[in-house]
């Protein structure tokens, strides 16, 4: 089993920065690939961007292409995702999930394990 844990989430205005982490515990390692999704209210919740085990591999929604980064730091267990520009209808909770293989993926019900989300409230 692995425990993930979000943190990094505030409000910010528009045009501002935030970075998120997802920290993993328990049988933790390198050989995981790492997503992070979002839910707005009354919406459902949508794919943002992922990596694969080592890193070397990362894969973005096209509304967050060019202005969020995951990264990971694998010595740390912990996901990053840093989020510039941001706009209002970035507003959602950010879930990190991991899944036991090591390919990058897009699709929610291929995620095994789960945080509990962390708030991003965007301005105008």
């Amino acid at each position: 089993q692995v425990q993930l844990g979000e943190s990094g989430g505030g409000l910010v205005q528009a045009g501002d920065s935030l970075r998120l982490s997802c920290g993993a515990s328990g049988r933790t390692g390198s050989m995981y690939a790492v997503g992070w999704f979002r839910q707005a209210p009354g919406k459902e919740r949508e794919f943002v961007a992922s990596i694969n085990y080592n890193g070397v591999i990362t894969v973005y929604a096209d509304s967050v292409k060019g202005r969020f980064t995951i990264s990971r730091d694998n010595a740390k267990n912990t996901v990053y995702l840093q989020m510039n520009s941001l706009k209002p209808e970035d507003t959602a909770v950010y879930y990190c999930a991991a899944r036991n293989t090591l390919a990058v993926g897009t699709i929610r019900s291929l995620y095994n394990y789960w945080g509990q989300g962390t708030q991003v409230t965007v301005s105008s």
